[in-house]
């Protein structure tokens, strides 16, 4: 099983995601209380396993209802995901991939690690 990692920034907390292998599969962002971080775990927890699955990447794609993972292509012409809530707010990103089909496997494991423990690093 993998974990969530809650941190301090310097502007509030955030938590990565990790796979069993300890890599980061997915970041959220800065949450201005401990508190609402928690939320946005939860907000993984409940979204992700539903969540449908939107390819920008492809043309004339289909848009699909929240919660929804999008997986897109960045200016740098990498592939990346989000997982967006129901509201559509964006509860966690993923880092870039040279291949869409590692976005891919990268979604399967936010799905598969989404019931983790949380590891509280907070200060």
């Amino acid at each position: 099983m993998g974990k969530y990692i809650l941190k301090t920034t310097k502007t509030g907390v955030k938590f990565d995601l990790a796979a069993t292998n300890g890599e980061v599969i997915g970041t959220s962002e800065v949450y201005s209380s401990e508190t609402a971080a928690k939320n946005g775990i939860e907000s993984v927890r409940k979204n992700a396993p539903i969540a449908n699955i939107e390819d920008q990447t492809v043309e004339g794609y289909e848009e699909a209802k929240n919660p929804k993972f999008e997986i897109y292509e960045d200016k740098a012409g990498e592939f990346r995901f989000r997982l967006k809530a129901r509201n559509g707010e964006a509860i966690l990103a993923s880092e870039g991939y040279k291949a869409k089909a590692s976005a891919k496997n990268g979604i399967e494991s936010v799905i598969k690690n989404s019931d983790s423990e949380i590891e509280d690093r907070t200060e």
